[in-house]
């Protein structure tokens, strides 16, 4: 497929998501939150991300994870590499919040210190769509792309992408570097993918 398609599918999936009504949004992210939780565990380290546009909301699940003392983190750019970092979430983000870097997604950046994503338990992974196979389309900017990639070779947290419904189709082109998800979450629970797969 090429970067035209590409660009084409990722519209109309984010057009999908739009469409969602309020209430279907707010019964949505409610619902897809609720089927995080069972994730959480004390002192375990979870990645998550902050939602840019309409992406699903994690507010519930992070307030959840924090209650039950497991440690969120939220992924951090640094100027000229693709590659995350993922640095402590704190609830009071008047004070935990950095200064904005270039990045055009404009994604808050949290002070602490920083971890790359193979020392997370699990990864909450943000998506433009996803397959049923567990491959995901992203943003374009390629950060989870590459970040996933340096886990190849050694163990690596449990991913997780989470989104609408909607978001998901029955096939994405997929490269040699592509890495599948372990699971899908969204409003219709728990999908797993691979060995443990189950259909909603």
């Amino acid at each position: 497929m090429s970067r035209t398609d590409k660009a084409a599918q990722r519209q109309q999936l984010r057009r999908a998501r739009q469409s969602l009504t309020r209430s279907q949004r707010r019964n949505a992210t409610r619902r897809s939150n609720s089927a995080l939780k069972p994730f959480i565990r004390r002192a375990r380290r979870i990645g998550v991300y902050w939602p840019v546009g309409s992406e699903l909301r994690l507010d519930d699940f992070m307030r959840a994870a924090l209650a039950r003392g497991a440690r969120v983190y939220l992924p951090y750019i640094e100027p000229h590499s693709l590659r995350l970092w993922f640095t402590p979430y704190c609830a009071n983000t008047a004070h935990a919040e950095r200064a904005r870097g270039q990045s055009r997604l404009r994604i808050p950046q949290f002070s602490g210190h920083k971890i790359r994503a193979h020392q997370l338990h699990t990864l909450i992974v943000p998506l433009v769509g996803i397959d049923r196979h567990g491959y995901r389309l992203g943003q374009g900017g390629g950060y989870y792309d590459v970040t996933l990639a340096h886990t190849r070779a050694r163990l690596h947290p449990h991913t997780i992408g989470v989104g609408f419904a909607c978001q998901q189709v029955a096939q994405l082109p997929r490269e040699a570097h592509d890495m599948p998800l372990d699971a899908f979450v969204c409003e219709h629970g728990l999908q797993r993918f691979g060995s443990h797969q189950s259909s909603f």
